[in-house]
């Protein structure tokens, strides 16, 4: 977007001269004039075709514009969103566009190359070690789910977390699933899961044929609350049955109170789950996130803090469960020279040409979980005097990588936040709702749901939150143009 400053430099009226039009379109290279009447009002633009055709017509350099055809230009006005103002543009195939005022006083002019792009919530960014290793897959030939590649990943990715052993798979979810089917859940049991999250979590409890029953957030996290974990262990207990495992997961980067769930779970001798898809590069006093429970899971899909395109990993300190997570995720294939099968296994395991492009992204893990931090610190500075907008709380325990910026919004505001993620829409700026809670999905309806015995924090974290544009590559502009948006909407 111009300035007021650079629009005056390219402002001209009828009284100025050929010559003086030309200079000014050589000098400022904009492509085009504004012509402008003695009150300041837009009259039309004003091109060097314009220009040229004037002198073919007999005019001198030292004639003025005076004789120029009034002509309707194409403008837009100031409430007009980009979406709008690019549609414009794409209709009339122009690349500027003044932007007036009701009173056709110009104080914009939106140029193609700075609109026609859409800020995207969070995308991929690759560093320069993955093509490498890419490379070396091809090389050798190893382009199959196995191969040094993927070893070398489960070895270098727990040891970064520190965790003994790991098992790199094709997405996430089989990461979940492997771990309900290692830990026993099958046909008719129940497992606990938290509410406030991607499906993901919950449908591989499905997948075994047992049933989720959810639990609620707090505020203090917005990850599973230690109160409502309580409370359905109780009711659990009165009823005569105990869940088979709890799926705690640390939601947009940030780690449950792990000491709390467990010491709960603990007393009910119940394993934990940890659903840290979202949390890789997370500390949990001091300590990585995904490495709590009997089980932890990381994702490493396309808009991940780093990602193998789709993939993920399952990891545990416990040789035997990741031995026998492998296993299962070759097709449970037997160990006979002829192909035998003893028991269902599953196609879950990771090429190795996905796994070179994780040992690259491993090696910028640090760098991307300080560029998303980084953003998360400007959303706040730069929204610090609207108190309607309130983060995601980071409490002292927690070192989150703010993998997603997530905020609510006050609706006393009167503008909801699927408004406002339709506005930023309109604007080329994607963002998204806080998650829908699970026990809110139709499929999940018949699901129990504990919460601390009040309000649903699920509820209204869904009802009133926002996750931001935070992907690592964003630039300072593009952050600008983010909040310079929110806050004329809200305004």
């Amino acid at each position: 977007m111009m300035v007021i400053k650079q629009i005056k430099n390219v402002t001209v009226r009828r009284s100025t001269t050929l010559r003086e039009a030309l200079s000014i379109l050589d000098s400022t290279g904009a492509g085009m004039l504004l012509l402008v009447s003695e009150t300041e009002a837009f009259e039309r633009t004003v091109t060097d075709g314009d220009l040229r055709r004037l002198i073919l017509a007999g005019m001198s350099l030292d004639d003025t514009l005076g004789s120029l055809s009034q002509i309707e230009s194409f403008v837009i006005y100031e409430a007009a969103t980009k979406r709008e103002a690019l549609n414009l543009m794409n209709q009339h195939a122009i690349n500027h566009l003044p932007v007036i005022d009701s009173a056709r006083r110009v104080v914009d002019i939106l140029d193609r190359k700075d609109i026609d792009e859409q800020i995207l919530l969070s995308t991929p960014h690759m560093g320069n070690a993955e093509l490498e290793f890419v490379e070396e897959a091809f090389r050798t030939n190893w382009i199959a789910p196995l191969g040094p590649n993927v070893d070398a990943f489960e070895r270098e990715l727990s040891d970064f977390v520190g965790v003994k052993h790991a098992a790199a798979l094709s997405s996430g979810t089989a990461a979940i699933h492997l771990a309900l089917r290692l830990v026993g859940v099958s046909r008719g049991d129940r497992v606990f899961c938290s509410s406030l999250t991607f499906a993901a979590s919950a449908n591989p409890i499905a997948y075994e044929g047992a049933e989720p029953v959810f639990i609620d957030s707090d505020d203090i996290s917005w990850n599973m609350s230690p109160v409502a974990l309580q409370r359905a262990f109780e009711a659990a207990r009165k009823e005569g049955w105990m869940p088979k495992a709890v799926v705690v997961v640390n939601l947009y980067g940030q780690s449950a109170d792990m000491d709390s769930l467990l010491d709960i779970c603990n007393a009910y001798h119940v394993p934990i789950v940890e659903d840290a898809a979202e949390s890789l590069g997370a500390y949990y006093k001091g300590r990585a996130s995904g490495t709590f429970g009997r089980l932890g899971v990381y994702s490493f899909n396309g808009n991940k803090i780093i990602t193998t395109s789709g993939g993920g990993m399952l990891l545990s300190d416990d040789k035997a469960l990741i031995d026998k997570a492998r296993f299962l995720a070759t097709q449970a294939r037997d160990s006979a020279l002829h192909y035998q099968h003893s028991e269902i296994g599953y196609n879950y395991r990771m090429s190795n040409i996905l796994a070179g492009v994780g040992r690259g992204q491993l090696r910028v893990l640090e760098e991307r979980v300080k560029s998303r931090r980084k953003i998360y610190d400007a959303y706040r500075a730069a929204f610090s005097d609207m108190p309607e907008i309130q983060w995601m709380p980071e409490p002292e325990w927690s070192y989150s990588t703010h993998w997603l910026t997530a905020c609510t919004i006050d609706p006393a505001v009167g503008l909801s936040s699927t408004d406002l993620i339709k506005r930023l829409a309109d604007e080329l700026i994607e963002a998204r709702p806080i998650w829908k809670p699970m026990h809110l999905q139709p499929v999940f309806s018949h699901c129990a749901y504990f919460n601390d015995g009040s309000e649903s924090v699920s509820d209204r974290l869904f009802q009133q939150g926002v996750c931001l544009p935070s992907g690592s590559n964003m630039t300072e502009g593009q952050i600008d143009r983010i909040v310079s948006t929110i806050r004329k909407i809200l305004r």
